[in-house]
């Protein structure tokens, strides 16, 4: 439930409004009160993270520093990194609500996840017509991704990204007035990924060299960007990540939230 939203990913379809809670348990194999009840403590824990974070006094200053007027909406987009119950933004959501509760700040999720750049062109039309303040960019692991026992490419050509990259930051500043905050994809835990079970099983594979390569370019964006690669080191803390090695655990979740946090409170003089 970390990892798929059934939601998400048939969001586009007609009737994916009419998805009840029932029906996202049956299609993940799950009775609907073992799913509802799950699904319930996931959203606890990320406000308990919001809460943990907000009792460091330098925390809840970095807050209300964030460039956001009041009634700002923003809307974070991504992959699996941003879909997960208890992601980063769901968090800083709660970190707003519970800092800033006057301003009526929202933040909203449009993620999906093995979602690459390629299909963040097709999803940003929707963005857009959301006419949100700030988008919050978290993208890119997913190009760097490879297939099978003996791949020569990766799912998106490293140039291939870059144009992608771009064509993301074109249709933002042509199409909106929305300011624009990039994360970094971060590294990931290279032995696990390969011998995870369900990764393996269909040939799945990351490489932190190529994962670099994407955040190269988005660190090198002449706009606040966030370097979650650089910041969280090579190689990163096990603690912060699941059993597969790519995605993240509470803890982890928590950790970038905060250097989202950091990040775009220090960006704001920019």
């Amino acid at each position: 439930m970390k990892v798929l939203q059934p939601e998400h990913t048939v969001a586009s379809l007609p009737g994916a409004a009419a998805l009840t809670e029932p029906m996202r348990a049956a299609l993940l194999g799950l009775a609907p009160d073992v799913y509802s009840a799950e699904l319930g403590r996931l959203r606890a824990g990320a406000k308990e993270a919001a809460r943990e974070l907000l009792a460091d006094p330098a925390v809840g200053a970095m807050v209300d520093r964030l460039p956001l007027r009041p009634g700002a909406r923003v809307l974070a987009f991504g992959d699996s990194h941003t879909s997960d119950p208890q992601s980063w933004a769901v968090i800083l959501s709660e970190m707003l609500a519970a800092r800033r509760p006057a301003d009526g700040i929202s933040v909203d999720v449009s993620a999906v996840a093995g979602e690459t750049t390629t299909h963040g062109l097709i999803r940003i039309g929707g963005v857009i017509a959301r006419n949100p303040d700030w988008i919050l960019f978290f993208i890119g692991v997913n190009d760097a991704r490879t297939q099978g026992p003996a791949p020569s490419k990766t799912l998106v050509a490293p140039e291939e990204t870059a144009r992608n990259l771009a064509e993301l930051r074109k249709r933002v500043s042509r199409e909106t007035k929305a300011q624009c905050l990039w994360v970094t994809p971060p590294p990931v835990l290279e032995d696990r990924v390969s011998k995870h079970w369900g990764l393996s099983r269909f040939g799945v594979c990351f490489l932190n060299e190529d994962i670099a390569r994407v955040a190269q370019v988005i660190a090198a964006f002449d706009a606040p960007a966030i370097e979650l690669f650089a910041r969280l080191g090579l190689p990163p803390p096990q603690d912060l990540f699941m059993e597969d090695g790519l995605h993240f655990t509470l803890e982890g979740q928590k950790r970038i939230a905060l250097e989202v946090v950091r990040g775009w409170a220090d960006a704001r003089a920019r």
